[in-house]
């Protein structure tokens, strides 16, 4: 399909910056749902660039789901024009704010700490089956009497 270098530039640009790409299954939609593309074209750019190695799709409940590969990284970054440095933002790091250094409840500096009482202390100290107990077992298996 011939797909116009405007939209196959915005299709390869969300790709790229996002790392990953939905399509639902409607040829006939006029517009992607977030791109300014007919539904289609993004499909079938998506379908090229699969073909190609470079976008691995995943098709689960009508809804097309692509991941962008290493390789797929390399060829858009050609593409695009981009420098290095620049990646998808799933190919980078979730920076974590640091945890405050505030005193954990119960010593917090690493000392020991008995374990806390109850259930089971109660379990162990419960009392076993009386002395006079003696179960009876008449039968093997299922519970029938052996003739």
């Amino acid at each position: 399909m011939i797909i116009s270098k405007p939209h196959r530039r915005v299709i390869y640009e969300s790709l790229f910056k996002e790392g990953v790409l939905v399509a639902k299954k409607d040829y006939n939609a006029p517009k992607h749902e977030e791109l300014d593309v007919p539904n289609l074209e993004v499909i079938k750019a998506m379908q090229s660039l699969t073909s190609k190695g470079l976008v691995k799709t995943q098709f689960s409940w009508q809804w097309y789901y692509y991941v962008l590969t290493p390789e797929g990284v390399d060829y858009l970054r050609e593409f695009l024009n981009l420098p290095n440095e620049i990646v998808p933002s799933t190919h980078k790091r979730a920076v974590r704010p640091p945890r405050p250094a505030g005193v954990r409840p119960g010593g917090g500096d690493g000392t020991y700490r008995p374990p806390r009482g109850g259930d089971r202390e109660d379990y162990r100290k419960k009392e076993s089956a009386p002395g006079e107990y003696r179960p009876q077992f008449a039968g093997v298996g299922r519970g029938a009497p052996r003739e």
